[in-house]
């Protein structure tokens, strides 16, 4: 269950897996459906937004690590945070036992997550804050993973164009 979460959050946040791991859960705000980013890539605080669908479970486990006097979202067994490379560890686990010949990566999962977003015509504007990311330019690269995907929509379409 723990481990859907971690994923799950990093796939709703955007957050880095460094942000993920140091996520206490002081910085999160149900009533809001938002999470602190405190010290984040450039040193940088920021709001992350998650679904209103998620509050139930995401509550249900901040309960759970409260009564175990738990100060990280996640923690191991140990009542240590979960470390960069052991989140990067169980996506490993995860993609190989589900036959997924490419790498997952938290940062893949990221990428999808603003992607997606901007493949719903979420303006940067928007996607910026939360995102992390100095300036609207550095979202560009979203746009060009997307293109990938309008070539195959334009290569289906350019067949029935009328010239």
């Amino acid at each position: 269950m723990k481990d859907v979460l971690i994923i799950k959050t990093l796939m709703y946040t955007g957050a880095r897996v460094s942000e993920l791991v140091a996520i206490k859960l002081e910085d999160i705000d149900m009533a809001r459906c938002q999470i602190r980013i405190n010290q984040g890539k450039g040193k940088k605080d920021r709001l992350v937004p998650f679904p209103e669908s998620f509050k139930d479970v995401l509550g249900y486990h901040i309960d759970g690590m409260t009564k175990n006097g738990s100060v990280f979202l996640f923690e191991s067994d140990h009542k240590r945070g979960y470390s960069d490379r052991g989140i990067r560890k169980m996506l490993s686990k995860y993609t190989k036992e589900a036959g997924i010949t490419h790498s997952i990566s938290p940062h893949k999962l990221r990428h999808f997550l603003f992607t997606w977003l901007k493949k719903q015509g979420v303006d940067d504007a928007l996607i910026q804050p939360f995102s992390g990311h100095e300036s609207r330019k550095s979202l560009e690269i979203y746009s060009k993973l997307s293109l990938a995907d309008a070539q195959e929509n334009y290569e289906e379409l350019i067949k029935r164009f009328p010239v």
